[in-house]
């Protein structure tokens, strides 16, 4: 069977967040049990709130069904979880900064700290293989993946990435840091004080790099991200029960937990209520850069969402 071939899922139209909106489109390949999930978002390619509801619906339906997939009348277990992107050239770019800059600007900390948390709802069940221990999941970046998009593509067990791909974390460009699990799961993969000097560094970097690194586990050509992804499976279907064993023994050996993650939502929440106005203005400068980055996406040379020095 090949990709054409691969069926929509059948999950119910509504969950405990509300009617879910047509921004993660999620498709089912039987033959290998891989769910495919797609963020597919309305304008600006970042985690705005009905995204955050829309992958939420879906993935507290896939917890349900205890990661089986009603398909035909009956349930198929998943083995896989992928998660791309529909936008060409974006993974993701993180957090809703325009609203970050309006909830920051007029103090708003409970709606803040909504947002956030929600954010969390959503990475945590990833982290933690959304409780079921056959399931591996799989980023597939075959764009830019800035801040939460970055912090999301770590959130899966393996990360596969095409070349042109840029990562990184500016949020201290802004006077801020990733506060949504990326330093827990960077120092999972290169330690503390690579994540650290990572993240207080600003830097973009290519994905090429980031392999190099031991962040990215696949490294593929332009264009072949979703093939290389598809190679991945094939070649370790055999191996599957003892690497999802490791995996199992990885949350062990170096365990990520919730009440980690909300103390140190708690922290960003504070650090970002403390901003001024310099710095709200180089967040909305970041903003106005991703917009024009979008709007010029298919002009050549390629440019950076975001200009570090």
């Amino acid at each position: 069977m090949n990709l054409s071939e691969i069926v929509n899922l059948e999950f119910p139209q509504k969950s405990p967040y509300g009617p879910r909106q047509p921004q993660f489109d999620v498709e089912f390949d039987p033959e290998t049990g891989t769910i495919w999930a797609w963020f597919n978002c309305a304008g600006n390619p970042c985690f705005s709130l009905g995204l955050l509801n829309d992958i939420r619906a879906h993935d507290s339906m896939l917890e349900a069904y205890k990661g089986a997939v009603p398909h035909n009348g009956s349930l198929h277990k998943a083995h896989y979880y992928v998660v791309g992107s529909r936008t060409p050239g974006v993974f993701n770019l993180g957090g809703d900064l325009a609203l970050f800059s309006l909830l920051i600007k007029s103090g708003e900390r409970e709606a803040l700290a909504h947002y956030a948390k929600l954010c969390i709802d959503n990475i945590y069940p990833r982290i933690r293989n959304y409780r079921c221990p056959n399931l591996t999941t799989i980023s597939l970046i075959q764009g830019d993946a800035l801040g939460g998009g970055f912090e999301t593509a770590l959130s899966s067990d393996i990360l596969v990435a095409e070349e042109s791909a840029q990562l990184g974390l500016p949020e201290i460009l802004f006077n801020l840091f990733p506060g949504m699990g990326a330093l827990s799961l960077l120092t999972r993969r290169i330690g503390l004080r690579a994540a650290e000097n990572l993240i207080t560094s600003g830097r973009i970097l290519s994905a090429a790099k980031l392999h190099e690194m031991g962040v990215i586990d696949v490294l593929a050509k332009d264009g072949e991200g979703k093939a290389a992804v598809q190679q991945w499976i094939n070649k370790n279907q055999k191996h599957r029960n003892g690497f999802q064993a490791v995996i199992q023994a990885r949350d062990h050996v170096s365990p990520i937990e919730r009440t980690e993650l909300d103390r140190i939502v708690d922290i960003w929440v504070d650090a970002a209520l403390r901003l001024d106005e310099r710095d709200i203005k180089m967040m909305n400068r970041i903003v106005r850069s991703q917009m024009r980055r979008m709007d010029a996406r298919t002009a050549e040379p390629r440019v950076s969402l975001v200009a570090v020095n």
